[in-house]
């Protein structure tokens, strides 16, 4: 940097060419006006699956009330200060990208540029836990560096995107993702790059957490088909009694009650039964709720110990910086070989319509319309017990073409945890880009539902076999996902799109509800062939 922004102010060349704008007499807001940081909130946002929710709830503002983002004329200034020597190097390349006007020197600029944005941004996440300024938050947010690099129109619609999250499931910008990593609410993502030499003790105990909180679930599961059991011996139990205590009367004896019929004497059989098994499920949910009571103290314990870790030491840099490098992988993975991996935000690459970025509110409401599609979309059984569990969200600021599945549940919980997806925040095309990662969720839980058998069994394996009897090339969990679009945003709609073969196992193993059946049944043969189909196996043994 030079002496003039030392001093607080740009240099006026540098400043016009950035298009600074004159001083603006609206004043940026307060953080505390856009986030939420007391320790109660922390807690209270760890991100939980709530196993009672069913659906996504309808989204009920899209945008809000423009904010006064980039009014303030020092917004370069402020993101780049307290950055050290790289935001000297950003600044210097920034401007050599801008001024060049040889193609093959902007060419060069570029790919410098690029690794010292990511490098500006790691120092930035480090540093998360704190009040960071606004200009900071929205650089790993929107990937903004300046605003002049976007058009009046695409600010605009940037800063009518609703900011503070109101909607309770679980779908996060940058910012947000790496502040619940900071605090310890999410698990860092599971990656196979970095290895880490030692694990700290407070890492090694969120783990435990996390594993015993799987544990838990599994036997709360347990627990709560014990209990529809016990409901239904009881019902059995009070059918029962009702059928001994109507007796019929003999008229001949002045109406007296009869001796039992041969019904009441088999309901007399059946009642030690009943009681025999409500005895045996009592012991059995006794047993569940000591061990839950045994989870929860041992959890209690753990929660006390990171609670002491974490008010004795400060953010631990090296696990944000790290999430932030998974997070560059990601945005590798969803942007593609052949795509534009520019990390910075500039006008020609976004769309000046806020329905077509992949806000919170907008990819919230494509799932729930692929939802409607696919209801099973997010249910997972975990012995013997079935869960609606929805998948974190990382919102990304790239230019990606498609989501991703970047696990599609945590390792020491299978139970209950959600996996994690990756959405680009400037897609081509904001539903495709979601259906895709949700595709990707769909075949990942499902092969590692059938684990060694996953090219045999389930919708992985016939989508497989398949695949290997047309001798297809490329990957094969490419090509589902590429079908699993079709199936979703074509097929749906009775345009034929899909091989017949593949379009029968959609059917069977991922069918839509039957509405859509009904209505597919009449606007063309294929999809009457298949309903038909359904017809005759339901009368029959099954698929």
């Amino acid at each position: 940097m030079n002496s003039g922004q030392k001093s607080g102010q740009l240099d006026p060349e540098i400043a016009a060419l950035m298009g600074i704008a004159p001083e603006s007499k609206e004043v940026p807001p307060a953080f505390t006006a856009l986030f939420v940081d007391e320790k109660a909130a922390n807690k209270a946002s760890s991100e939980e699956a709530d196993l009672s929710k069913k659906s996504f709830e309808a989204i009920k503002k899209f945008e809000e009330a423009r904010k006064p983002f980039f009014s303030d004329k020092d917004y370069y200034k402020k993101l780049l200060s307290g950055e050290g020597e790289i935001s000297k190097k950003v600044h210097q390349l920034l401007s050599q990208f801008i001024t060049a006007k040889d193609p093959k020197d902007k060419s060069i600029y570029r790919s410098r540029l690029m690794p010292a944005f990511w490098d500006l941004g790691a120092g930035i996440a480090a540093r998360i836990g704190q009040k960071l300024p606004i200009p900071k938050l929205l650089l790993l947010r929107f990937g903004i560096l300046s605003p002049t690099l976007i058009s009046k129109e695409q600010r605009d619609v940037i800063s009518r995107i609703v900011f503070k999250k109101d909607i309770k499931e679980p779908v996060h910008y940058q910012d947000e993702w790496l502040l619940q990593i900071a605090r310890g609410s999410i698990n860092p993502s599971a990656t196979d790059e970095v290895k880490q030499v030692k694990k700290n003790e407070d890492q090694k105990t969120r783990d435990r957490i996390e594993k015993m909180r799987g544990q838990r679930q599994a036997e709360l599961s347990l627990l709560q088909n014990k209990i529809v059991q016990l409901e239904e011996f009881e019902a059995n139990l009070l059918n029962q009694a009702q059928c001994i205590l109507k007796h019929q009367s003999r008229a001949d004896f002045g109406g007296l009650k009869d001796a039992y019929t041969p019904e009441q004497k088999e309901a007399i059989t059946q009642v030690s039964t009943s009681l025999r098994n409500l005895t045996n499920l009592d012991r059995d949910i006794k047993s569940a709720y000591s061990n839950l009571e045994e989870m929860d103290s041992k959890l209690a314990e753990l929660a006390e110990k990171t609670d002491r870790g974490e008010a004795a030491s400060s953010v631990d840099r090296s696990t944000v910086i790290n999430e932030f490098n998974s997070i560059r992988q990601m945005s590798k993975l969803c942007v593609g070989r052949q795509g534009n991996h520019f990390p910075i935000l500039l006008k020609q690459y976004i769309h000046a319509n806020i329905r077509e970025i992949a806000t919170r509110e907008n990819v919230i409401d494509v799932m729930a319309r692929v939802e409607e599609l696919d209801p099973l979309l997010f249910y997972r059984t975990f012995k013997g017990q079935t869960n609606r569990i929805v998948p974190h969200v990382l919102l990304l600021p790239n230019y990606g073409e498609t989501g991703i599945c970047w696990e599609p549940f945590e390792r020491f919980n299978r139970a209950s945890s959600r996996g994690r997806i990756a959405i680009p925040l400037y897609p081509k095309e904001v539903k495709e880009a979601v259906t895709a990662a949700l595709a990707d969720l769909r075949w990942q839980i499902a092969k590692e539902k059938a684990q060694h058998y996953w090219m045999e069994e389930g919708i992985t394996g016939r989508y497989y076999q398949w695949f290997s009897e047309r001798k297809l090339k490329g990957d094969v969990r490419d090509s589902f996902i590429r079908d699993y679009i079709l199936w979703i945003t074509k097929e749906s709609q009775a345009t034929q799109k899909l091989d017949r073969e593949v379009r029968g196992i959609f059917w069977r193993q991922m069918p839509f509800p039957q509405k859509i059946k009904d209505n597919l049944k009449n606007r063309g043969f294929v999809y009457n062939e298949l309903y038909k189909k359904d017809d005759n196996i339901s009368r029959s043994d099954g698929y």
